[in-house]
């Protein structure tokens, strides 16, 4: 049988949240994920502890992880600030997390399907979905979950897919015992930032955004290493004294920060999917459980409400959505801007040194409440 009531594209943090929370309702549901469980992602790999009491609700016993409760930010040049971050935070890596939640996912009987989709089509209110091996699916509701972005998007003929983006994404796990575990650290360098966090494992998450300009002038990663990262004295001690443990990093390019639908073609967007906030807030994971949670209400509230009709459930998730994002995006782009600009970071850096209310608005406003569990 190949009908479902929804089906989900992409297994990562949204999409598999989505799933589960559905799944409490005895919905039939099917998600998309191509990659064999567990995976890395490029992805910060800290999450605000606003999502902890949700998930515990959803029945998923989180991994092993790291208690963080600090945040550390430097500029170029080394200038740095220090900060608590009143809720706290977990290092968890995405290979863990994302792993528990697939293991839920399998208890509750939903279906994950190993395949690519390659059409989504919205026709006499079915969707209609196909995969590489040409089999076909139908469901009520399609939410796209599948991330940054995919060639799903050209062929949804979304905007900023068509426009391209200069930010590159890269990714590695590095043993340094003596790097402290309740830190989250974020620091600037030419042309991007990166953040350094422990995970459950004890490995160092090392994920850093920079432009496509400032890579492209060294030759390759070891001397964008030496010649760009390093010139940060703290990314510099941290290189000269770790050891990385991939065999090599993960990266994925065309990052794009522009604005995206949270509806398009009837399909419901929740996580990277719907928007995607700069690292430098830290707290893309925690929307996107967020995100998931909005949606799969919404989708209950259309099965169990005769008089709620899909149009008024899209308009509702994209308020929704916009609400509760819409601040939180907005701040991360101007701190990004500020903190990119080397002739105004330093004054900038001074500037929030001398004020610890400010540290503490900046910090709430990039992360949200706990999340009211199911």
């Amino acid at each position: 049988m190949n009908d479902y009531d929804v089906i989900v594209i992409g297994g990562g943090l949204a999409g598999l949240t989505t799933a589960l929370h559905l799944s409490k309702y005895h919905y039939t549901i099917a998600v998309f994920e191509r990659l064999e469980y567990p995976h890395h992602k490029v992805c910060g790999e800290y999450v605000s502890m606003e999502i902890v009491p949700y998930l515990e609700s959803l029945g998923v016993s989180l991994p092993k992880n790291i208690q963080i409760n600090k945040m550390l930010l430097s500029t170029v040049n080394g200038n740095s600030i220090s900060a608590n971050l009143p809720l706290g935070g977990l290092g968890i890596s995405r290979y863990a997390l994302d792993y528990a939640l697939y293991k839920k996912a399998i208890l509750q009987d939903i279906t994950i399907i190993s395949e690519h989709v390659t059409s989504i089509r919205f026709e006499d209110h079915v969707f209609n979905v196909s995969d590489t091996n040409g089999v076909n699916y139908t469901s009520k509701f399609v939410v796209g979950a599948y991330g940054k972005r995919e060639a799903l998007d050209k062929k949804l003929n979304r905007g900023f897919i068509n426009r391209k983006s200069p930010w590159i994404g890269v990714k590695a796990h590095y043993q340094l015992d003596t790097f402290p575990d309740n830190m989250v650290e974020l620091h600037n360098f030419r042309g991007g930032y990166g953040g350094l966090s422990k995970t459950e494992s004890g490995a160092v998450n090392f994920c850093y955004l920079v432009s496509y300009t400032s890579f492209k002038k060294e030759k390759n990663m070891e001397r964008f290493h030496q010649n760009v990262l390093s010139k940060n004295p703290y990314l510099n001690k941290f290189l000269n004294e770790s050891q990385m443990l991939f065999e090599k990093p993960l990266s994925i390019a065309q990052i794009s920060f522009g604005k995206k639908s949270t509806v398009e073609n009837h399909v419901l967007m929740c996580g990277d999917t719907a928007g995607l906030i700069h690292p430098f807030c830290g707290n893309g994971m925690a929307m996107a459980v967020h995100s998931a949670k909005m949606v799969a209400e919404l989708i209950h509230h259309y099965f169990t409400k005769p008089n709620y009709k899909r149009h008024q459930l899209e308009k509702d998730y994209n308020t929704q959505w916009h609400r509760t994002f819409g601040k939180r995006i907005w701040v991360g782009k101007q701190l990004q801007g500020i903190l990119l600009n080397e002739t105004i970071s330093h004054s900038a850096m001074q500037l929030i040194n001398n004020s610890p209310y400010l540290v503490s608005r900046l910090i709430t406003a990039t992360h949200g409440r706990p999340i009211d569990p199911l």
